[in-house]
Parts: C-alpha cells; sequence; structure tokens
C-alpha cells in the first residue's frame, strides 16, 4: 500500500497508549489495535470488550493497524484483507514496550485466559 488511501490518514497520532474505551472503564485487553483514520486505539477481538471491532462497526473506518511492537500488518474490515505493511502513520508505532501482554499490568484478571474471545 502507497500513495494517498481512502480510510487512512497518516497524520493523526494514536489515541493513546491503550483502548480507549478499555482505559474509560478500567478493563484490560489482549492486543491493540489503531484505527488508521482517526487513529483510536482499541481492543483486539481476542479481547473481553472487542474495541476495534466496534469502533469499525459504529464509525466505517476500514482500516487498523496492529498497536503492538515490532508488527506494522494492516487489517481491512470491509474486504477482510490483510496486508503486511502500508504506509507508516504518525508515531507512536505501538503502546510502550514496558505494557505488558495483556495488559495493562495491576487490571489483568488471574483467569483472564478463561475471558477470550
Amino acid at each position: 500500500m502507497t500513495g494517498q488511501i481512502e480510510g487512512i490518514d497518516i497524520t493523526v497520532p494514536p489515541s493513546g497508549s491503550g483502548c480507549v474505551e478499555c482505559d474509560a472503564a478500567g478493563g484490560w485487553w489482549v492486543h491493540l489495535r489503531r484505527c488508521a483514520q482517526c487513529g483510536h486505539v482499541g481492543c483486539c477481538d481476542m479481547s473481553p470488550n472487542q474495541h476495534g471491532t466496534k469502533h469499525f462497526q459504529s464509525t466505517g473506518h476500514p482500516f487498523i493497524q496492529s498497536f503492538e511492537p515490532g508488527e506494522d500488518w494492516f487489517y481491512n474490515f470491509t474486504s477482510e484483507e490483510m496486508y503486511e505493511g502500508g504506509p507508516e502513520l504518525a508515531p507512536p508505532h505501538a503502546h510502550p514496550v514496558d505494557q505488558p501482554v495483556p495488559g495493562p499490568s495491576g487490571r489483568v484478571p488471574a483467569d483472564w485466559q478463561q475471558h477470550l474471545h
């Protein structure tokens, strides 16, 4: 993916270092996903609340990028296609490396694996 792509804004920074909705509710997540259009950071579909997908469903913003350190893949919800890379979005490109997975620290229940989707 190169050049300008409808649904991707390379100038918008991420909304924070964790899932917006989980942080607001005191929840936790497994992995994080970043909306490539507005920067919303939401949790993945394995997470209890699946806020990344819910963001797409409520906004129609088609592309997400992994917000995990060392990963740069994109996913297009509309076409259900994965891309091994794409345009470089505004930094930062991942949550802090010292943030545990699942995370954040102190909010993940001991039986977290029983809560996965």
